[in-house]
């Protein structure tokens, strides 16, 4: 028996034989990117049922190159996914190609592209979100469309920046603060952006607590930030059952792009607001939103390989999103400030920083602002309006610009 010439067969089939290859050390800097994220999801609690995820998918993808010598990814491929991608390619668009060769982080992605994972996180947050403040003060939808300004700002600066019309579409959907849109719409235009656009997307939704106040207390003076808004009018279940239908109806048929994220996002609402489906609008919240954020999370990660996340670009994304998401703030709070002189100061402008999609997380940073200078100051369900009323808007801006781009 050849010892010494098993020893090297196993040492050269190790994982850790991989950290010495042609472009190893790329992987090795994404597995401890891959740390990294962890520490901050469990940590530092930055959008840890999402980050958690994402990260252990990133370091899974990363250790297949270590384990899988020759080039060949044991848990993801994203040379098929280039080839699925490549409009020269025989196997152009074809899932069977895929099923025949993929792994385990492969069938995952799979719902990702095919839209299915953040299609269903709209069933779940439709199914979790009153749409109530918003049909007490149609205006709010104002305040959710003012708030997408950043996603067209982003756009140019990316266009200025080198990138192609679908890849700066989907930097700019960052602005609008909501992650599901941000992936569906990346993965529809630019695949291989999505690492970097989902970190950029889910990190600036955990920071809004950090990012929003500074910009709230720019953009508004002390009197505006005191002044207390009075308690809307009660909406009748009759309002809530018909909100989803005509919205759904009435947005589809204007930009049917936009079909499976309003569809589901009315849907789960309905489920809710309906009272004859409470076991499904409770299976919505709970068990398959878990569920789908599992696969979505790890499939997304998946996509953060070496090649594709380690590049320049990957920096103009992150200084993209943050400027994006910036704006989108001050467009919301500038509608907001607007609204404010309109009303004859009956309106409290900080409810439109509230404007971006990331719900309730921006309702809640609005109350707790307000409350600083006004201890008697109650605006969460006024800057709830404006909240889930840009959960339409990005959608409706996402839909707009897979019309355009698509």
């Amino acid at each position: 028996m050849d010892i010494i010439g098993t020893l090297q067969k196993l040492a050269l089939e190790s994982g850790f034989a991989g950290f010495f290859m042609a472009g190893g050390w790329k992987n090795l800097v994404m597995i401890l990117i891959a740390f990294v994220l962890l520490y901050l999801g469990i940590v530092k609690k930055f959008e840890p049922l999402l980050l958690c995820g994402i990260a252990f998918g990133c370091l899974l993808a990363n250790l297949s190159y270590f384990i899988s010598l020759g080039g060949s990814n044991a848990l993801y491929h994203p040379e098929l996914w280039s080839e699925f991608l490549d409009a020269s390619s025989p196997y152009y668009h074809s899932y069977g190609h895929i099923m025949q060769h993929c792994g385990l982080l492969d069938f995952f992605y799979i719902g990702v592209k095919a839209g299915i994972y953040p299609s269903l996180i709209f069933m779940g947050v439709g199914a979790m979100t009153d749409f109530g403040p918003l049909l007490s003060n149609p205006k709010s939808l104002l305040l959710g469309a003012a708030a997408q300004l950043g996603v067209f700002v982003a756009f140019f600066g990316a266009i200025l920046l080198g990138f192609t019309g679908p890849q700066a579409a989907s930097i700019g959907i960052i602005g609008g603060a909501d992650g599901p849109t941000a992936i569906y719409l990346t993965t529809k235009l630019a695949p291989e952006l999505l690492g970097p656009i989902a970190i950029a997307a889910y990190s600036y939704m955990a920071l809004i607590p950090l990012i929003q106040p500074p910009l709230m207390k720019l953009c508004t003076t002390k009197e505006m930030r005191e002044v207390k808004m009075v308690q809307t009018r009660e909406v009748s279940k009759t309002e809530k059952i018909i909100f989803p239908i005509v919205v759904a109806t009435f947005v589809i048929l204007l930009l049917p792009s936009t079909a499976p994220l309003i569809g589901c996002l009315m849907l789960g609402n309905l489920f809710r607001e309906c009272g004859v489906t409470d076991r499904l609008s409770d299976t919505a919240q709970n068990a398959l939103m878990n569920i789908v954020t599992i696969f979505l999370a790890t499939s997304v990660g998946a996509t953060m390989v070496g090649d594709t996340f380690l590049q320049l670009k990957t920096i103009y994304i992150i200084i993209l999103g943050l400027v994006a998401f910036g704006i989108s703030t001050v467009g919301g709070l500038f509608g907001g400030v607007i609204m404010y002189y309109a009303s004859g100061k009956k309106i409290n402008p900080l409810i439109g920083s509230a404007g971006v999609s990331a719900v309730p997380m921006a309702a809640r940073v609005s109350q707790d602002v307000g409350r600083r200078y006004n201890k008697s100051n109650y605006l969460l369900m006024h800057a709830m309006g404006p909240n889930v009323a840009g959960v339409i808007g990005s959608a409706i801006a996402a839909g707009f610009l897979l019309s355009v781009f698509g």
